[in-house]
């Protein structure tokens, strides 16, 4: 089948994991500027998990463009990507909730592993549905950027055991890496 219904299904789900986040944004209280000054680390973790849904988003927009077929295994590869992308919401107000402390960063690192091994499988799925000489398969290549992705993400989970400041800061960095579309699917 083509991939139109999936990228629009997807968009569906992904508007309404946003949404779900900016809910959980909460008016300080207090009339003055000064009352922002406590909600700033709340806004900060939203900020982060909006990139990454939107990293999500544009590079899931990407691939499927480049992708002229899908099989019932991308469908449910698709599934399981949405599925971690709309834990999202619940681990980033988690973190909010108890100030950047170890079990919830480590466990939105683990939200951000799976996501990120979801989009992996996905990716593979589809390059297998659109054949080895595929655009898409020469665009992912070796795909040497997701595999670093998922290796900082483990690094980032083993940091938040010592200190949620420093894998809060690699998390940080994956995106960075992610912010700017792939290029390698642009290219193609």
């Amino acid at each position: 089948m083509g991939t139109g219904r999936l990228e629009a299904f997807s968009d569906g789900v992904i508007a309404i994991i946003i949404t779900i986040m900016v809910l959980e944004l909460k008016a300080p209280h207090g009339s003055g500027f000064d009352a922002l000054l406590p909600i700033i680390p709340v806004f900060l973790s939203y900020v982060l998990s909006f990139v990454y849904v939107g990293i999500y988003w544009n590079n899931h927009h990407h691939m499927l463009h480049a992708a002229e077929r899908v099989s019932g295994a991308g469908l449910w590869a698709n599934l399981h990507l949405l599925f971690w992308l709309s834990l999202i919401p619940f681990v980033t107000a988690w973190v909010d909730e108890n100030h950047l402390v170890t079990a919830p960063v480590a466990l939105y690192g683990v939200v951000l592993l799976m996501a990120a091994i979801a989009y992996y499988i996905l990716a593979r799925i589809l390059v297998r549905d659109n054949g080895p000489e595929s655009e898409l398969a020469k665009a992912f290549g070796e795909d040497i950027k997701g595999r670093t992705s998922i290796a900082f993400y483990v690094v980032g989970i083993a940091l938040s055991l010592w200190h949620a400041w420093l894998a809060v800061a690699v998390y940080v960095l994956v995106a960075i890496m992610w912010v700017i579309p792939d290029r390698r699917i642009e290219k193609k």
